[in-house]
């Protein structure tokens, strides 16, 4: 791969890893908000089947980005991204406690009370999502890269969605158990919430499957890769 290739490459990842953390950062700041999505009227353990917080629409983006990355870049790079992505999520969550504590103007348009009410949890979402995190995307990285070894790099389907299942299911429970714990969330909704935020995230792993192999087409067809090859940023 000549010079030009290789810069251009190196670009796509950091726009790839800038997604990536924008996503993730964001998921933990919306998360108080959940909403019905409502294609199914079924409810489960008292919850409505997807019954979830807005935190987890962009879950899966940062799933489908750590396997784009994973596929093209390798399983370090890939690493490199998660790690990022938690450092960023640990600043961001300095930055809402500073701004929490900061005493509000009196002609202020948002007051502390309601400021305090819409991101003063976001500390122990953060503190309970790092922990889920950090376990579900390495989980989701060394199983994807299991895979592609057994495999030797065909069947991207398979490891796609074997990988985000695994990875989402420990994500899920890990998050409304945490959340439970320290009473954010009523411990009556746990078995609702675990069961839809991951058939929610299921069924957004399957759809997110055609964007994957268009995303690895591109990456083929420009860089002139072949099946199972990686770029070398080095």
């Amino acid at each position: 791969m000549n010079l030009k290739d290789k810069l251009l490459a190196q670009r796509i990842y950091i726009l790839l890893g800038g997604l990536f953390i924008t996503s993730l950062v964001v998921s933990n700041l919306i998360f108080q908000k959940f909403f019905y999505w409502y294609p199914f009227d079924v409810e489960i353990f008292g919850s409505k089947l997807f019954e979830i917080s807005v935190g987890i629409l962009p879950y899966p983006i940062t799933f489908l980005i750590t396997d784009l990355i994973s596929e093209i870049y390798g399983k370090k790079r890939a690493n490199d991204i998660v790690v990022v992505g938690i450092f960023a999520s640990l600043f961001s969550v300095g930055i809402v406690y500073f701004a929490d504590i900061v005493p509000a103007l009196s002609n202020s348009p948002i007051q502390d009370d309601m400021f305090s009410t819409v991101f003063g949890r976001t500390i122990l979402a953060v503190g309970a999502s790092m922990f889920a995190y950090l376990f579900a995307q390495f989980v989701d990285i060394r199983i994807y890269h299991f895979w592609k070894q057994l495999t030797h790099g065909k069947h991207l389907w398979l490891r796609n969605n074997f990988s985000t299942w695994l990875s989402q299911f420990v994500d899920t429970f890990s998050v409304v158990f945490l959340l439970c714990f320290f009473d954010v969330l009523p411990w009556s909704s746990f078995k609702g919430l675990l069961i839809s935020g991951f058939l929610f995230k299921v069924l957004v792993a399957a759809c997110d499957t055609p964007f994957l192999y268009l995303g690895v087409y591109l990456f083929r067809k420009r860089f002139s890769l072949k099946v199972n090859e990686e770029i070398d940023l080095l």
